[in-house]
């Protein structure tokens, strides 16, 4: 009923994992299974559980305490104190859609989390919602959705954050022995892999065409949000378009030279991380220069800047290029004016330095904006 196998750590030394397997007319009803550091220990656990398990209503205990994984999701989300970000939530929503989410907590099995990564990468959909758009396709051009390993890799992280707690918090007999051997084999076939950095930065020439592009539909269609102003701020501020559309007049301290970021991104805290940021001149040339209609200085939805940016880039022909990487473009450009990581950390708002580590490669070459025909100035006084 029960076997103990044996795997070598990446560090050289042994494990030995004790695992047990309950079939009843032929299929598997019931199976968990423990790691341990010796054998000895190993056999103990597989004699003391199997005892138990042969025990009349043990099976039907079991049962009683093997929720299926959509049970435990919806669980781990009501029981989190911390604020769960819009992504997770919604990964966690269609994780709950998959047929793997419909199973015990004691089947679940590598192959099965396995399973789940590669319907994902193949662009599975719940059913009913199997007619989509690849972000990025034309309009009409309807396109089978496959999503990119990192994607698939961005879903297994927060699934395995279910894993990680079901066990010592409920009890629930999820193996994250299991997942981990499914995040390793999915990642050594390609299914799954960690968010590549991209290096893409904008060149003067692409710049010019989009603010031109801008400020002239600004003319035909005044009532357009400035595009322009936001393409600019982005760099000058190293801000992200979620930032930018949140700031407030009332968090705004040019006396200072700073400003509020309220709930900025961050990955372990996604409400209450509100930051101040140092305010270059640039920057503060543009905030300036908008009206104070709103509560927000740039009153709009980052959804679509993001989609105007796409849209004029398409339009343009610039390929490739991201209204994120305007905030890689302002970052690159402090080191390369010769600024150190503590200091490029008070603009860009990076809590980690090891995330400004990549870019101290760049050599000290001068501020590329200098004398350009597009680089925000002070108003007179």
């Amino acid at each position: 009923m029960g076997t103990v196998s044996e795997r070598t750590r990446k560090n050289g030394s042994k494990s030995y994992t004790a695992q047990i397997r309950l079939k009843q007319k032929g299929e598997v009803v019931h199976t968990e299974a423990q790691t341990f550091d010796r054998r000895p220990a190993a056999k103990a656990w597989l004699k003391k559980r199997e005892t138990e398990l042969a025990e009349p209503g043990a099976l039907e205990k079991l049962k009683a305490d093997d929720p299926i994984l959509a049970d435990v999701i919806d669980e781990y989300i009501s029981t989190s104190i911390k604020a769960m970000g819009k992504t997770k939530a919604q990964c966690l929503r269609l994780i709950k859609k998959h047929p793997l989410a419909a199973k015990r907590c004691s089947t679940i099995a590598s192959p099965d989390i396995s399973g789940f990564a590669k319907d994902l990468k193949n662009g599975w959909l719940p059913k009913g919602e199997e007619d989509v758009f690849e972000p990025g396709a034309g309009k009409g051009d309807k396109k089978i959705l496959v999503r990119q390993p990192q994607t698939v890799g961005n879903y297994m992280s927060h699934l395995g954050s279910v894993f990680a707690v079901a066990r010592p918090m409920w009890g629930y007999p999820l193996d994250k022995t299991a997942f981990e051997d499914a995040v390793t084999v999915t990642g050594r076939l390609g299914i799954i892999s960690r968010s590549q950095e991209r290096d893409r930065r904008p060149t003067t020439a692409e710049l010019e065409k989009l603010l031109g592009f801008f400020v002239e539909r600004n003319v035909r269609t005044p009532q357009s949000s400035p595009m322009d102003k936001m393409i600019l701020f982005a760099i000058f501020s190293t801000r992200r378009q979620e930032e930018i559309t949140v700031i407030r007049w009332n968090d705004y301290e040019p006396e200072h030279d700073r400003y509020l970021v309220r709930n900025m991104k961050h990955p372990g805290q996604k409400v209450g991380n509100d930051v101040w940021c140092a305010l270059l001149p640039e920057a503060r040339a543009i905030i300036d220069s908008m009206p104070k209609t709103a509560a927000e200085i740039f009153p709009y939805n980052p959804g679509t800047i993001s989609k105007n940016f796409t849209e004029a880039c398409k339009l343009l022909g610039i390929e490739d290029l991201h209204f994120h990487d305007l905030r890689h473009d302002g970052i690159s450009r402090l080191f390369e004016l010769g600024w150190d990581i503590p200091r490029v950390a008070t603009v860009s708002a990076h809590r980690s330095w090891t995330s400004l580590k990549r870019y101290t490669h760049i050599r000290q070459i001068g501020d590329k904006y200098a004398g350009w025909k597009w680089l925000p100035q002070p108003a007179a006084k």
